[in-house]
């Protein structure tokens, strides 16, 4: 991937015939969001950003004050290949900033590059890569979304039974013309469902990508007749859709999961016992929707807070690998995380895990999904709820000390609200596909 220069960027919209500018940006949930301006007024967006109207957004709008100012990362430029080649359309991510200058505390970007800098400061690198799974379904005659898998095909099956290798195939090609380079690709269990995944990337490079991904996927369905669906459960009864997110952690260039087979080192063991202990208190931020805990503890899809090395039952599992891939994959998240937020505790987390000298436990080498009762009961649990996992994440001091107050207040208000929605519905499934199943 190219990374620009402001003089590089405006360089490239001069001279590749571009006549629209997205400058893009996420709201608190990790939701894209983008207001679009014309070649000539990017100049400006660089030197004085572009406002917008944050109260709008809910944890946006600052005190007093209902303006923000987008300013265009030049390192993100990437045109959007499905968009004309004449008259082209290009695409920043953007930084937030309150009208005096400063970084806006609640821009997810802002909070993940301080968890990059906290982790600088130990000499660490923390490089992230993801698995992201989701469902193509059949649209209606009105071209809205039906719940009709795309296909009724199986894990890494092959044409005809699937029927998506055309639609992967673009997705892929597509997000290598944006200067993204997508691992692998592959038909998963479910109808219909689907898996593309990433290999590591520095933090916010990584964040960024996932986002481009999940838009790419929900344009390029769009435009096959499909809809795109990164539901973590849309179907009862079929597997649901995870986002497994790989850590690498780097120390003076080199990458420390794992020394030698089978041996850790003390700091990737610290690290990854922090994860563990922080896991069900972050399950509201990597887990946001009610509909995702109806895929906790089936289907590969982890209940317990254990690890071990490849066993794919746990929360975290250290897969077979070598050299710069070696990695910790953490499980339970699912696409409706914000990657900003997620990335951005899970780093901390690892790090209080390494500053208090945690002890990683010992690794659980039992099938969780099939083990005797008095087995399962040694371990902790994920929140069965969004419920519990709210509450357990507004009573944790970590997640206070890290994440801002108007932004946890508005996510949790907002959370709160899905939650007693569903709880109380007499029809609880209706209830979700009302909130989630067009949105996501």
């Amino acid at each position: 991937m190219l990374h620009y220069t402001i003089s590089e960027a405006m360089e490239f919209v001069e001279e590749n015939d571009v006549k629209f500018i997205r400058l893009a940006f996420c709201d608190i949930f990790g939701v894209q969001k983008n207001i679009s301006i014309m070649p000539g007024e990017l100049a400006r967006a660089f030197r004085e950003g572009i406002s917008f109207d944050a109260a709008a957004f809910p944890g946006f709008a600052p005190e007093g004050d209902s303006d923000l100012l987008l300013f265009p990362d030049p390192t993100t430029l990437s045109i959007l290949p499905w968009r004309p080649s004449e008259g082209r359309v290009v695409r920043f991510y953007c930084d937030i900033r309150q009208p005096d200058g400063q970084p806006f505390l609640c821009d997810g970007r802002f909070l993940l590059r301080q968890a990059v800098r906290r982790a600088r400061e130990r000499d660490l690198t923390c490089k992230f890569g993801t698995e992201g799974e989701f469902y193509l379904f059949q649209q209606d005659e009105s071209g809205f979304p039906s719940h009709i898998p795309h296909d009724r095909a199986g894990y890494c099956d092959i044409a005809p039974l699937d029927r998506a290798e055309n639609v992967r195939r673009q997705v892929c090609l597509t997000l290598e013309e944006m200067g993204i380079q997508p691992e692998r690709s592959h038909h998963e269990q479910g109808p219909g469902q689907n898996e593309i995944d990433f290999q590591y990337a520095p933090a916010l490079v990584a964040a960024d990508n996932l986002t481009t991904f999940k838009s790419v996927v929900k344009t390029v369905a769009n435009l096959n007749g499909l809809f795109a669906s990164f539901l973590p459960k849309p179907l009862a009864g079929q597997p649901g859709s995870g986002l497994h997110i790989n850590i690498s952690l780097f120390q003076g260039g080199r990458n420390i999961i794992e020394t030698e087979k089978g041996v850790h080192s003390a700091i990737s063991e610290q690290f990854i016992a922090g994860i563990l202990r922080r896991a069900p208190e972050l399950t509201a931020f990597l887990n946001p929707l009610t509909n995702s805990y109806a895929r906790f503890g089936e289907f590969e899809a982890p209940r317990f807070v254990s690890w071990s090395h490849q066993n794919r039952s746990q929360l975290v599992r250290i897969p077979a690998a070598h050299g710069d891939f070696r990695r910790m994959e953490l499980r339970s998240p699912d696409p409706a995380a914000s990657p900003y937020l997620a990335f951005t505790l899970l780093i901390h987390a690892g790090l209080e895990g390494i500053a208090d000298e945690l002890t990683l436990p010992a690794p659980c080498n039992h099938d969780l999904f099939t083990a005797p009762d008095d087995v399962r009961a040694q371990y902790a649990l994920l929140p069965h709820t969004l419920g519990e996992a709210l509450d357990l994440a507004r009573n944790s001091t970590f997640i206070a000390s890290i994440v801002p107050e108007a932004l946890l207040s508005n996510y949790f208000a907002a959370k709160t609200r899905e939650w007693e929605t569903v709880s109380r519905a007499s029809d609880q499934k209706a209830a979700e596909d009302e909130l989630y199943f067009a949105r996501w």
